[in-house]
């Protein structure tokens, strides 16, 4: 087991809020605008309906909401950007207005990223680590949004075709010290970013499994680690279970990624994994305790 950081690990986001991601491992609940993404696609296509979910979310707990309107699933082709906005911005503006949890968008695209933090988003999940657009840096860093830098190899199109590495963990580790250091000399403050392993973008069964039992490799590069394992497919892959009976299966990946030191999971299911995080950190709570009461005297 892996005990908290010590450190302080606060997420800043717009408007001078500080998530306390030190206190307590904290949910970003998913909110997909798409028809195909590999989960939920074509659920909450429609407006409305993706607003009603997005506030059953808050309900059941989530510290944040991910909106997404470009499904970022193995094999998806990439949307237009007018195609995007159109789906994503009613939902954000909407959102906005309903409630005070911060609004994070998953986009690679600078100008989804600026219209919506126009609209009162607080934090930006860019699934290319600022890569596939040369202006989405600029932009975070100008507008004092979070942004989350995610490790994934190649494309969502061809990602998963024949994912090779020769040590997934140190290339992990590598490449988000790469995209960190960038982050920030773009203009980007370090404590406004969250750092992504990428589990399941261009890794097959055993990467997944090798960084998720190594995730604690990351914790050097001193930034908060959100690990997003909900149903994914190397869940279904393991226990020959389709995309609405993995939430056990993810729920055991939860459990392990916050006991190697996880700060925020992205999920789709708020409700069991809340319980879930509680539990774990009751257990990690309890060792600590322990630990320091058994400490031999001097």
């Amino acid at each position: 087991m892996t005990p908290y950081p010590a450190r302080d690990e606060r997420l800043a986001i717009r408007g001078g809020t500080a998530l306390p991601l030190h206190e307590r491992v904290h949910i970003m609940g998913v909110v997909n605008v798409t028809p195909d993404s590999f989960s939920d696609g074509g659920h909450y296509l429609q407006s409305d309906a993706a607003i009603r979910h997005a506030m059953v979310l808050v309900e059941q707990g989530a510290d944040l909401l991910d909106v997404g309107a470009e499904s970022s699933r193995p094999g998806a082709d990439p949307v237009e950007e007018a195609e995007e906005l159109r789906r994503l911005l009613p939902v954000v503006r909407e959102l906005a207005k309903r409630t005070s949890v911060p609004i994070s968008v998953d986009t690679t695209k600078a100008a989804v990223a600026e219209r919506a933090l126009d609209l009162g988003a607080s934090l930006i999940n860019d699934v290319s680590a600022l890569q596939f657009d040369p202006r989405m840096a600029q932009v975070v860093a100008r507008s004092g949004a979070g942004v989350v830098l995610m490790h994934m190899q190649g494309i969502p199109k061809t990602m998963q075709q024949r994912p090779f590495y020769a040590n997934v963990v140190d290339e992990v580790h590598a490449f988000l010290s790469d995209r960190l250091y960038a982050a920030t000399q773009a203009g980007i403050q370090r404590e406004m970013i969250l750092i992504d392993p990428g589990i399941g973008f261009g890794k097959n069964i055993e990467h997944n499994l090798k960084l998720l039992a190594h995730l604690e490799k990351l914790l050097p590069l001193g930034r908060p680690i959100l690990a997003g394992v909900s149903r994914k497919g190397f869940i279904g892959a393991i226990l020959d279970r389709p995309v609405d009976g993995r939430l056990m299966g993810t729920a055991a990946a939860v459990a392990v990624a916050i006991m190697k030191g996880v700060r925020m999971v992205r999920v789709h299911d708020v409700a069991p994994i809340l319980d879930v995080i509680k539990m774990v950190e009751a257990i990690v709570r309890y060792q600590e305790s322990a630990s320091v009461h058994n400490q031999p005297a001097e």
